[in-house]
């Protein structure tokens, strides 16, 4: 709604206007695309007009659906899940991603990652097994070496800190 109410105050006829796209009839000038821009962020939203900018957004967003909302068990790596998805040379990807972000896609994964085993050591009840087939660990093993290299503990007395806080607080 916020975007068709901001196509209409400049004047824009749209085609349709759905999550993430839209189809203006008339060309949009540059003045007209930079004022969308700046009406659309004051609302949260953001405009991608650029093609990289568009691409880069996909990936993210197809990573952090496979870190955070797949179930399933992923049968290749991430490079080639991304390489097969967008029918593009992974190098090519990795490169842009980097420039782009700023970040290694592997790091943006891995960062991702450990948010992700964080939840679900605190909110979830599965084990560290569970939690690695989830997210796509060959083995718990790696699992283990990650979290402890990005946050300095075991997942084992990640989750012991938890409980202890937590008795903490119930004793409150």
């Amino acid at each position: 709604m916020v975007v068709r109410e901001e196509l209409q105050k400049l004047g824009l006829h749209f085609i349709f206007v759905k999550l993430g796209e839209i189809e203006v009839m008339e060309t949009l000038t540059v003045e007209k695309s930079e004022l969308l821009k700046i009406e659309l962020f004051k609302s949260g939203l953001e405009l991608l007009d650029d093609k990289n900018a568009i691409l880069i957004d996909s990936i993210k967003n197809t990573l952090l659906d496979l870190i955070y909302k797949s179930d399933d068990s992923l049968k290749m790596n991430f490079s080639e899940y991304l390489t097969q998805k967008f029918n593009i040379e992974y190098k090519y990807i990795s490169d842009l991603f980097f420039e782009v972000q700023g970040i290694k896609i592997d790091q943006f994964i891995m960062n991702h990652t450990i948010e992700r085993i964080k939840e679900l050591i605190i909110y979830e009840d599965l084990d560290i097994l569970e939690i690695a087939e989830k997210l796509h660990f060959s083995n718990v093993a790696k699992l283990h070496i990650q979290f402890k290299k990005a946050t300095g503990f075991s997942p084992y007395n990640f989750k012991q800190m938890k409980i202890k806080r937590r008795k903490i607080i119930d004793g409150i």
